[in-house]
């Protein structure tokens, strides 16, 4: 019996992505598995249902019981959840860490749930790292919506009129999303500082042409993230970068965990250090913001300073973030997908860490002791 593979149309309010784009659908079609989309599915990232070598279907409830496998950018919302044939199979982001319940309605339809938030940062499984994949785009887009809300050219200029001095740029977490604003706003022009509590990162801040703010702590953490700094830490690195901050045109605050709230780095003080003109762009707002003054979803003014928390970034982007989330979706897809058939291998790190819920239990760890003891 044929894989059947469908991604529906996604539901969230502003969300523009696609799960699969036509050149990833050709890919499974040759792996033998047929693929099913939601009318409408690709329309927002520029994919009409024409361009797809696939089945479109409209009718909702035969769409989502016909799926084998349901492939998602956004988590379902239960009235999704209930359309699924049980026993199927689910991948997508699921955003472990929140709406517990969902996991409860997952395991009491025998739904095998596959995080993509979950999947380990090892080497082996850079190729469907989904979160590295979309703040690579996040901190690109950042750098231009700064550009854009800065009254000041990024570049230096010499003009009949003068010359104009180039903007400086500071980027505060050097992870994939940081790194990527840090090169982006270097092609502009900007004069860039880079910031991390992560001292192994410094080399990869220089060599990308910008200078790392060094203040002297060590603050590697597990799984690729930082650890929580001591208050001594804390007080130290308001300290040496409230210099820097001051001397910025532009901010750009990319310290996210997933799971926690964004840390507090950006106090109401040193914002209000900073030149008039300025803007921070917070990406780290859908945590709650790096800058204790930042409203997610929301402009706001203080002191002069533009503050912008922007929300689901990488939507902006739909055209290339859709494509390399389809292409992170179809790398996973080729170690559960087999000779034309499913076999997930819980000795395999990568599913065995992204399996949420499966064979009617929720077999992570952590999801299941929250969800038992009662965690919204």
């Amino acid at each position: 019996m044929t894989i059947r593979v469908c991604v529906p149309r996604e539901i969230r309010a502003g969300e523009q992505r696609v799960a699969l784009v036509p050149d990833v659908v050709k890919k499974l079609s040759a792996m033998g598995v047929s693929v099913s989309l939601q009318t409408g599915a690709g329309e927002l990232a520029g994919h009409g249902d024409s361009d797809y070598a696939a089945d479109i279907l409209s009718d909702e409830n035969a769409f989502y019981s016909s799926a084998d496998i349901l492939l998602t950018v956004n988590p379902l919302q239960d009235a999704q959840i209930e359309k699924l044939k049980d026993g199927s199979i689910l991948i997508g982001y699921l955003n472990p860490w929140s709406d517990l319940g969902r996991f409860k309605r997952l395991q009491e339809k025998n739904i095998s749930a596959f995080s993509m938030e979950m999947i380990p940062r090892i080497s082996r499984a850079q190729a469907m790292d989904a979160l590295s994949s979309q703040a690579s785009i996040a901190g690109y887009k950042a750098v231009l919506i700064a550009s854009t809300m800065l009254g000041k050219f990024f570049p230096m200029l010499t003009t009949a009129a003068g010359t104009v001095r180039p903007s400086k740029v500071l980027i505060i977490g050097a992870g994939v999303a940081g790194l990527q604003a840090i090169a982006t706003a270097r092609r502009l022009g900007a004069i860039v500082e880079g910031y991390d509590v992560r001292a192994a990162v410094k080399d990869q801040v220089e060599s990308l042409g910008a200078k790392f703010v060094d203040i002297d702590i060590k603050a590697e953490g597990s799984g690729g993230y930082a650890r929580e700094l001591t208050a001594e830490e804390k007080a130290m690195q308001q300290a040496i970068l409230a210099k820097h901050v001051a001397a910025a045109d532009v901010l750009i605050t990319t310290a996210a965990i997933p799971g926690r709230p964004s840390p507090k780095i950006i106090s109401r003080e040193m914002v209000e250090g900073m030149k008039g003109g300025s803007v921070i762009v917070d990406l780290a707002a859908e945590g709650g913001g790096n800058c204790e003054l930042t409203q997610p979803g929301e402009t706001i003014l203080h002191n002069r300073v533009k503050i912008y928390g922007p929300i689901n970034v990488p939507s902006t982007v739909s055209g290339h973030a859709s494509e390399l989330y389809a292409k992170n979706l179809l790398n996973l897809l080729g170690l559960l997908i087999k000779d034309g058939t499913i076999h997930i291998d819980l000795d395999d790190q990568i599913l065995k860490d992204s399996l949420i819920t499966h064979g009617g239990a929720i077999v992570n760890a952590g999801i299941r002791d929250k969800v038992e003891g009662g965690a919204k």
